[in-house]
């Protein structure tokens, strides 16, 4: 019984190469993926889409994220702190994990789940004033 209205989603994927990293199963998978992104550069990609009736449009936002090297200590740490959970590649940039991040390039907002620019920009094509 409710109007007609647009549908907004996004999801968010870590890759390093040809590996896919999603949302750690647990702690230990989290440390896994820590782990291996230690002290490498891996991308972030983003994917939002926006349903208006029969209009569907999506965007693809890609980032790239530096991990300095991280010890043992402060993998478990982090992982400790319940923050990598939920969060693809384990690790979330607006929280404790920026402090181990040298560089990024892209979109910060795209990095963190939903990226604005291109989510005004569907937004905007299908009619809506941001």
């Amino acid at each position: 019984g409710l109007p007609a209205a647009p549908i907004l989603c996004s999801d968010t994927t870590v890759a390093l190469g040809r590996t896919i990293y999603g949302k750690p199963a647990d702690a230990a998978d989290a440390a896994r993926m820590l782990r291996e992104l230690s002290g490498a550069t891996h991308r972030v990609l983003t994917a939002v889409a926006v349903q208006n009736g029969r209009r569907r449009l999506a965007a693809l936002s890609t980032s790239r994220v530096t991990f300095a090297a991280l010890t043992a200590a402060q993998i478990r740490r982090y992982v400790d702190s319940g923050e990598p959970m939920g969060k693809a590649g384990a690790y979330a940039i607006q929280g404790a994990a920026a402090a181990h991040v040298p560089s990024l390039s892209g979109s910060y907002s795209g990095i963190m789940g939903l990226p604005m620019y291109e989510t005004a920009q569907l937004l905007r094509a299908c009619g809506f004033s941001i």
